[in-house]
């Protein structure tokens, strides 16, 4: 997937892998270079990798990507739609959600005094240089608020242990072609 596109109005970007804060101006070109999770992956037109925000799709010319909200019923007990909300959350260099990379290892849900939920995750980097960690961080925590019944969310990146392949699902080796 490489689909050229014209930004439509500026925007502020993380270059990836540092996560440095950059802007790219309208009638920039980028090539979208993957679309999951709800943000975007792009490369610019000055070779550049960065992150495009959900909140910023429309200026690529996308549809931001809808949250489950309050009115929806949950068919699922909330710990398992906790675990569904971080299947949503991808590491912007790999194709693959961060739960089936391996790189989750704590997700709870336990009821708060006050009435509602709270949310607590661990999870690592597929390399502890990674720039990325606080945007990860953020979208976990964005995308665990957005479930009916938590409240509250604690999430924290964690480098041990180390992260290796190993502890990738069978599913993301196969599509990641290292089976």
């Amino acid at each position: 997937m490489r689909e050229a596109r014209t930004l439509t109005r500026d925007i502020e970007v993380a270059a990836i892998p540092y996560g440095d804060r950059m802007p790219l101006p309208a009638g920039s070109t980028v090539f979208v270079t993957q679309a999951l999770g709800g943000s975007f992956t792009v490369m610019t037109d000055r070779g550049y990798m960065v992150r495009v925000e959900g909140k910023d799709a429309d200026a690529i010319g996308e549809t931001p990507l809808a949250v489950p909200s309050e009115a929806e019923p949950a068919d699922k007990p909330i710990q398992e739609q906790a675990w569904d909300q971080l299947k949503t959350c991808y590491d912007p260099e790999i194709p693959v959600n961060i739960v089936d990379l391996g790189l989750v290892y704590e997700c709870t849900v336990a009821p708060l005094e006050s009435g509602g939920n709270k949310a607590t995750v661990r999870f690592t980097l597929t390399a502890p240089g990674c720039g990325m960690g606080d945007y990860l961080k953020l979208d976990v925590k964005q995308k665990l608020l957005s479930v009916p019944g938590i409240q509250d969310a604690d999430v924290e990146v964690v480098l041990e242990p180390v992260w290796n392949q190993s502890m990738m699902s069978e599913a993301a080796r196969l599509q990641l072609g290292l089976m």
